[in-house]
């Protein structure tokens, strides 16, 4: 620095201080302080177990005093009631789940997701490719009001379930048994899902191939902050060797945690809120070692009652499959045209659905 330089430093601190228009050191604080960037919102935990109880017990959501117990640390969940009985029942003991908390802005327990789910090059994979797009979107505000009226504790928000990558019948130029949708189709998704204020669900059915191979060729999607992921035990080919289709799949903890850790890392970097993770799931060997599964701060994982038939059928299968192998969140499939075939009645509804334990917080139609 050289002396005129010096000389000027020298006089700015005179005027600021001695000058006509001095400037004090409070106000000199102040200021920096302004500049200061706020804190980050932290979790209402209160809320969050309050909410996460009543899922357990299937009952509509109502403020109250949660009492952690047997918790080992701070990120670590159990629940009891303030007017517990002491008694405990088959149903607290498997869905006081001990889960890590999540970071601030997780969509679940605060909310339910209600998706439509399918492929635009499809008629037969789900609504998305059913009907034109705004006969499709009017649906789906129908059924996220039918929702919203059955359950009016928890808001609503809207999913276009998008299978980004189908198992196929045929192998294809490397055997892999599965098909890529090009990025056209997974923008037209991404657009339906803004216009209806919800968030895209990427799908995946692996077939042969890998989530090691499959998800990084959609990051470009997923590092989005309204964009999540299902993957797809039932095309999940590798340790059979056999073509989709032929026998149900299967994913093993290991597979979870690895879609887990990835959309973590996507949330870390990024600087995203918690994404959530969808695990179909209709049969016992389609997810292997669930005790192993970890839920992440970044990131939710829900296991969804994948599957079609009649209401008791359907109900028996969540009490087997879901019910009994508890992860952090439940989910459920209903097929508009499947579960109402003979011998069924008719699908199930929001009500019905409802009185579940635990209740499904992400819903799915088919």
């Amino acid at each position: 620095m050289n002396i005129l330089s010096v000389g000027g430093a020298v006089a700015f601190v005179v005027l600021a201080c001695f000058g006509a228009g001095c400037v004090s050191l409070d106000v000199l604080n102040q200021s920096i302080e302004k500049t200061q960037p706020p804190p980050p919102p932290k979790l209402d935990k209160r809320a969050y177990d309050a909410r996460m109880l009543a899922l357990s017990r299937g009952e509509p959501y109502a403020p109250f005093v949660a009492v952690p117990i047997h918790a080992t640390s701070s990120s670590t969940l159990a629940f009891a009631s303030s007017t517990a009985t002491g008694t405990t029942s088959m149903k607290e003991t498997l869905w006081h789940t001990k889960t890590v908390y999540p970071n601030y802005g997780a969509i679940f327990p605060f909310n339910r997701v209600v998706a439509y789910y399918g492929n635009f090059y499809s008629t037969k994979m789900g609504v998305l490719g059913e009907y034109p797009r705004e006969e499709m979107l009017s649906k789906l505000k129908a059924e996220v009001s039918k929702w919203q009226i059955a359950d009016p504790t928890t808001p609503v928000i809207p999913a276009i379930d998008y299978i980004a990558v189908t198992a196929q019948a045929s192998a294809g130029k490397d055997g892999m048994y599965r098909l890529r949708m090009p990025d056209s189709q997974i923008d037209k998704a991404l657009s339906m899902a803004k216009e209806v204020h919800g968030v895209l669900i990427l799908d995946v059915q692996v077939g042969l191939s890998t989530l090691q191979k499959e998800l990084p060729l959609l990051e470009k999607y997923l590092k989005k902050p309204n964009v999540e992921l299902a993957i797809d035990p039932e095309f999940s080919m590798t340790k059979s060797k056999r073509p989709p289709g032929t026998v149900i799949g299967t994913y093993s903890a290991e597979d979870i945690n690895y879609a887990s850790s990835y959309l973590a890392r996507l949330v870390r970097l990024y600087r995203l809120p918690p994404k959530f993770l969808i695990v179909h799931r209709f049969t016992e060997a389609m997810v292997t070692d669930y005790k192993k599964i970890k839920p992440l701060p970044e990131v939710q994982i829900v296991i969804d009652m994948d599957g079609w038939g009649s209401p008791a059928r359907k109900l028996r299968t969540y009490k087997d499959v879901i019910f009994s192998e508890p992860v952090q969140f439940t989910g459920f499939k209903l097929f508009y045209k499947n579960d109402a075939k003979y011998p069924s009645t008719h699908m199930l509804t929001p009500k019905e659905v409802l009185r579940l334990a635990p209740r499904p917080i992400f819903i799915q139609y088919q």
